[in-house]
C-alpha cells in the first residue's frame, strides 16, 4: 500500500476518535459531521413477494450532502465496506445482494489516490426469500461516512421493511 494511503487511513482513524461521544453507537441519533443523518433508508417500506421464491427488491438509500461512504468493494483493505444484512431468525433470508459500482473519489490531501465511494443516492438490489405471511424485518446497513477532512466511526442503521410473502 502506498505511504499516502496508509497516512489517510491512520488520519481517518485518529479523527474518528475526536468525534463527540455517542456518535456511531447503537441507539444514538448518530448525526453526521454536518448535523443530519449520514445515510438514510428511503424506500420501500413494504414489499409483496412470491412466498418461498428468491425475489429481487431494490433498496434505496441517500447519503447526506457533503459526505461519502466507502463502496461495498473499497480499494484498500483498511477501509470499511458498505454492507447490507438481514439477521438470522428474521423470518426472511437474504439470498444475495448486488451493490452498485462505487464512484471514483479523490481527497484534496491525496489527489493521486482514488477511493471507491457512494454519494448522493444509491440502490442495493437485495434478493430475499420469505415464507407465506407478513414479516416485519429489521435489516441493517453497515457503513462509515466521511467528509473531505475526517471520518465518523462506523455505523449500522436499521432498514425496516414489511415483507409480505404470498
Amino acid at each position: 500500500m502506498a505511504r499516502s494511503k496508509k497516512w489517510i487511513c491512520v488520519a481517518a482513524a485518529l479523527t474518528a476518535l475526536a468525534i463527540p461521544a455517542g456518535w456511531g453507537q447503537a441507539g444514538s441519533t448518530s448525526h453526521s459531521i454536518l448535523g443530519g443523518a449520514a445515510v438514510e433508508f428511503e424506500y420501500p417500506e413494504q414489499v409483496t413477494i412470491p412466498a418461498g421464491k428468491a425475489t429481487e427488491v431494490a433498496l434505496h438509500f441517500r447519503v447526506a450532502q457533503g459526505l461519502h461512504i466507502n463502496s461495498h468493494t473499497p480499494r484498500d483493505q483498511y477501509l470499511i465496506p458498505t454492507a447490507f444484512s438481514i439477521p438470522d431468525g428474521a423470518g426472511v433470508q437474504l439470498a444475495d445482494a448486488t451493490y452498485p459500482q462505487g464512484k471514483d473519489f479523490t481527497l484534496p490531501a491525496s489527489p493521486t489516490d482514488k477511493l471507491s465511494v457512494y454519494t448522493d443516492e444509491f440502490v442495493i438490489q437485495a434478493k430475499i426469500v420469505a415464507p407465506a405471511g407478513n414479516h416485519l424485518v429489521q435489516a441493517k446497513l453497515h457503513f462509515q461516512a466521511c467528509n473531505n477532512a475526517m471520518c465518523m466511526p462506523p455505523k449500522t442503521i436499521p432498514v425496516a421493511i414489511d415483507v409480505i410473502g404470498k
